[in-house]
């Protein structure tokens, strides 16, 4: 049976997986250069920047800011042609609920944002779970059309409902958003929730995005393969690509340069942690001890724009999350502004994350916020996600 728990254990990875058996993406080679150098207006990346900027503070429409600190990266072909950090990473040690207000830090403790710092970045892990279950499907360890049940046996529901890692990986299983294995006490009793979960719809017939998915997924993969999927998404994800800032349950050494999230407590969250800082803020993610295949990731985004060039250089498992928006999305306008289109892949994260990458412009652009610091209410839409990419759309030169 697969692991009932998801231990944050701490990865030692010696070596790499081997070559003949990775066709995951490879390291790309990315340099910092200029706009001009790469065929992008200097300018409309100056106005990215700036819009970004002004949703660090209160606005017309927007009595609170998005977010208390930003890192954007954009960047073409081989080349970053922009870098910047805006706001802080630590600014709050609590919500005050009763004034609606963040109980701020004497300002010589506030920590600013860098280009360094590392991010919660949530459902951006969902992207690496399914390149981990894209590289076994190539490798012909599952198959993408395989039943769930074929390797998780003792799911019945799955099996009754013929749910297949297609399904999982495209968000058609059926499968509600969530569910409240927070509130389990033990791992067994986590286990049995998602055993005896039934889609809410037939599989295939309607996209339904559930974090149930990728769960599921990281389940079947360790059955698959033995491993956790913090020792998946290590040996075949991260470290192929040279991706040394991201991981499941960071080191306390990384704290100091991690963002904080949230003032986590009841009602507006389903759990009494207080101020996060360097500790996973997903709710089920924390339950299941860090590592999760919907969540759970921390990153930079120097890190992150690694991953993005890796999957916009090809190659086979590329190839297919790209092509066919398994574990990313397609054409999603309300974050991806101008540079939505068929073929422009992205994701977001709860706390404030986004990645988007167009191989037609071949641009990738990477935001990394802190939304949720210090209360999730703050958070309003992704008007600064769709600016920015609308800002780089726009500076893209013929």
């Amino acid at each position: 049976m697969p692991r009932p728990e998801c231990g944050g254990t701490t990865i030692t990875t010696t070596t790499g997986p081997d070559p003949g058996r990775a066709p995951g993406p490879r390291r790309p080679v990315l340099r910092r250069g200029s706009a001009e150098e790469a065929g992008l207006d200097p300018g409309g990346l100056a106005a990215l920047v700036d819009g970004l900027a002004a949703h660090l503070v209160p606005g017309p429409g927007r009595p609170r800011p998005w977010c208390a600190g930003a890192v954007v990266l954009a960047g073409r072909g081989g080349t970053v042609v922009l870098e910047e950090a805006l706001g802080h990473a630590f600014r709050y040690t609590a919500y005050d609920e009763a004034t609606d207000t963040g109980v701020e830090a004497p300002p010589e403790e506030w920590v600013p944002a860098t280009v360094g710092t590392v991010f919660d970045i949530a459902s951006l892990t969902k992207p690496f779970t399914a390149l981990v279950a894209v590289r076994h499907a190539l490798l012909g360890d599952l198959g993408l059309d395989d039943p769930v049940a074929r390797h998780l046996p003792s799911f019945s529901r799955a099996r009754e409902a013929g749910i297949t890692v297609r399904h999982l990986l495209t968000h058609t299983s059926g499968l509600r958003p969530e569910l409240p294995l927070y509130e389990a006490g033990t791992a067994a009793e986590r286990l049995r929730m998602l055993r005896d979960e039934a889609p809410l719809h037939a599989p295939g017939t309607a996209v339904v995005y559930s974090d149930l998915n990728m769960v599921l997924l990281q389940l079947l993969l360790e059955e698959v393969t033995g491993r956790g999927l913090d020792a998946l998404v290590a040996e075949e994800v991260t470290g192929p690509l040279g991706m040394r800032s991201t991981r499941f349950v960071p080191p306390a050494s990384w704290r100091a340069r991690t963002a904080a999230t949230e003032d986590q407590r009841r009602p507006w969250a389903r759990a009494d942690r207080g101020m996060l800082r360097g500790e996973v803020h997903d709710e089920n993610a924390h339950a299941l001890g860090g590592v999760a295949g919907h969540a759970g990731l921390f990153s930079t985004a120097r890190d992150l724009a690694l991953l993005c060039r890796g999957l916009l250089d090809g190659g086979p498992a590329a190839d297919l999350v790209l092509g066919e928006g398994l574990g990313l999305e397609l054409d999603r306008p309300w974050y991806m502004g101008e540079l939505s289109g068929p073929r422009t892949a992205g994701h977001t994260g709860f706390t404030g994350t986004s990645l988007i990458l167009d191989p037609v412009r071949d641009v990738f652009l990477v935001l990394l916020a802190n939304s949720v610091h210090p209360v999730r209410s703050w958070r309003s839409g992704s008007v600064p996600r769709a600016t920015a990419a609308t800002h780089l759309a726009r500076a893209c030169l013929p």
